[in-house]
């Protein structure tokens, strides 16, 4: 299969470099399950669709391999790669002990600040709980990851976050795969609405208990989801 079937136009900021913004679009849809293990990436084919040269989609790809979202085979093919477990549990490691972290320090805020970062978080569960009903998958992840993305924010540890997404995109693979399952979208929220009520009461240990919880979820289900998408793990 080739890739341009489920590739929607994409209208590049001439403002901004062009590789990046590739890099950014193909992420996104690998991502998010849009295009699946062994989808072609020719360069050829996405220079025309993008309608830039080659050297940006080859810039683009070289970062996507890094992040082993695909294989590039020389003088044969790139293909989206199939998730790679151990990759989904190193990065889960990561990222479980990074915000374990961050919520004792959010939990250590002082007064006003902490004020402060309550209202921003309770506006992220407002729009999660919009997008239950109707649910709409796309926006409850991109939900997800700015709710997260806050807590690092508020921590002053922004940087963290982009080191996070650039090991996390196996697991969130079989995040999104999982999704959809019936209960899965109320129990995301439901677990940070568990994290945002103990960090109200600067409560550490009930947050750090409620992460790990809600970290584990798509874990837990791991070999559900190979049965049900045996083509998409290794």
């Amino acid at each position: 299969m080739t890739a341009l079937a489920n590739i929607a136009p994409l209208k590049l900021d001439r403002t901004r470099q062009s590789a990046p913004q590739v890099f950014e679009a193909l992420r996104e849809l690998i991502v998010s399950v849009q295009l699946e293990p062994g989808t072609v990436l020719q360069r050829a084919e996405l220079a025309e669709h993008f309608g830039i040269s080659q050297t940006p989609i080859r810039d683009a790809l070289l970062r996507l391999g890094e992040e082993q979202l695909i294989d590039i085979f020389p003088q044969h093919a790139t293909v989206v790669s199939r998730i790679d477990l151990t990759a989904a549990l190193q990065a889960h490691f990561l990222r479980r002990a990074i915000e374990l972290e961050i919520l004792a320090t959010l939990c250590e805020l002082p007064d006003a600040a902490h004020r402060e970062l309550m209202q921003r978080l309770n506006m992220h569960l407002a729009v999660q709980e919009a997008a239950l009903n109707p649910l709409d998958v796309p926006e409850l992840a991109l939900a997800d990851q700015a709710f997260h993305q806050e807590m690092y924010e508020a921590a002053r540890v922004g940087p963290l976050w982009a080191l996070v997404r650039r090991q996390s995109g196996h697991v969130d693979r079989l995040r999104r795969l999982n999704l959809p399952v019936d209960g899965k979208p109320r129990a995301i929220v439901r677990d940070h609405h568990a994290i945002v009520e103990a960090i109200a009461r600067k409560d550490a240990q009930a947050a750090q208990q409620a992460l790990r919880r809600h970290l584990a979820g798509t874990l837990a289900f791991v070999e559900d989801i190979g049965q049900r998408f045996p083509q998409w793990i290794v």
